[in-house]
């Protein structure tokens, strides 16, 4: 029995590097050669000011383009666009 969960779990650690290599393969190389690997995503940051009577003042900066690449996982110090699209507030506690 210990030998077959060691092999499930060897079997799914192989799995999972082959999909890293893979995706980091497909960017690198831009395969297929009609698809960019990098995007770009508008990202709304917001201050979050705490103040000493215990409330939380919000301001509004400019809209910000962030770069993101077209994968599965981070790549080349970018977040995948999967994610960014779906975290477009950024809050910056003060």
């Amino acid at each position: 029995m210990k030998r077959a969960i060691v092999r499930v779990v060897g079997a799914l650690v192989l799995l999972a590097a082959l999909v890293y290599a893979g995706d980091y393969l497909l960017v690198r190389f831009k395969i297929p050669k009609s698809r960019e690997p990098f995007s770009s995503v508008t990202i709304q940051p917001y201050y979050a000011i705490h103040q000493k009577n215990g409330k939380t003042e919000f301001d509004y900066a400019q809209p910000q383009t962030q770069v993101c690449v077209q994968s599965l996982f981070p790549h080349f110090g970018y977040d995948p666009c999967w994610y960014v699209k779906r975290h477009t507030d950024k809050r910056i506690d003060i």
